[in-house]
């Protein structure tokens, strides 16, 4: 399991990209968004399973808490460094929610990116 770290590493920065893909976009486009990102953050951040596992979260609400991206990750490397049990279908949504992400993303920001001087 330890050998799957790099893994969940990749995951993590993949969920990095997509969110930067797409805030950055979203700030050159619409201004305001700068003011909103702290909360954003800060509100990802107690989303995110870090310093509580995801195991507390009710097992019925398991799926929908694994469409934050961040879940599969961060339970991943408990997983492969603590010992914890495996992320199982978090891990799978958190990766697809990840894929979804960046490619859309990608694509927000490739048709944005041309006007981005426009707006900046």
């Amino acid at each position: 399991a330890v050998l799957l770290a790099p893994l969940f590493a990749l995951l993590a920065v993949a969920t990095a990209l997509a969110a930067t893909l797409w805030l950055s976009a979203l700030n050159a486009q619409y201004r305001d968004v700068r003011y909103v990102l702290p909360f954003l953050i800060q509100f990802w951040l107690f989303a995110t399973p870090v310093a509580y596992p995801a195991s507390l979260v009710p097992e019925r609400w398991r799926p929908l808490y694994g469409l934050n991206p961040m879940v599969g990750a961060i339970e991943g490397f408990r997983w492969s460094l603590v010992g914890t049990p495996p992320p199982g279908a978090l891990l799978v949504v958190s990766t697809v929610v990840v894929v979804l992400a960046l490619v859309f993303g990608f694509r927000y920001f490739r048709r944005v990116e041309g006007r981005m001087v426009d707006f900046l």
